[in-house]
C-alpha cells in the first residue's frame, strides 16, 4: 500500500512493495494525484522496495518528466545496493538524484 506524506515543500511518496508491472497502478495513480495537487518536490522512498522492472522504471522517467516541466525534481531515496546500481546502470542518476539506504543493503 502507497504511503504519502507532506513535510514542508516535500511530498514523499513510499511505494511499500516492488515497483513492477503488476503493482504500479496504485503508485501511478497516487504520482499523478501528488503532481495535481501541485507538489514540485516529490521524493519517492524505497524502503521495502526490493525489484523494479520495465514498468516501474517508466513511472519514474514520467514522474522526473512532469516535474521538470513545472520547475519541480524527482529525488529517489533509500535504494538498496541493488536498486541504485540499477539506476545507475541505466543512466537515470544523471536525470535525478538517486540516494543510496544508510545501513549499505
Amino acid at each position: 500500500m502507497t504511503e504519502t506524506v507532506n513535510t514542508g515543500q516535500i511530498t514523499e511518496i513510499k511505494p511499500g512493495c516492488d515497483v513492477v508491472a503488476s503493482a504500479a497502478d496504485e503508485l501511478r495513480s497516487e504520482i499523478k494525484n501528488v503532481l495535481a495537487r501541485g507538489a514540485k518536490d516529490v521524493r519517492i522512498n524505497l524502503t521495502g522496495v526490493q525489484m523494479i522492472d520495465s514498468v516501474g522504471l517508466g513511472l519514474f522517467i514520467a514522474a522526473h518528466n512532469s516535474l521538470q516541466k513545472v520547475g519541480g525534481k524527482l529525488t529517489v531515496v533509500n535504494a538498496s545496493a541493488h536498486l541504485h546500481d540499477l539506476f545507475r546502470n541505466m543512466r537515470l542518476d544523471q536525470h535525478f538524484s538517486v540516494v543510496r539506504a544508510s545501513d549499505g543493503r
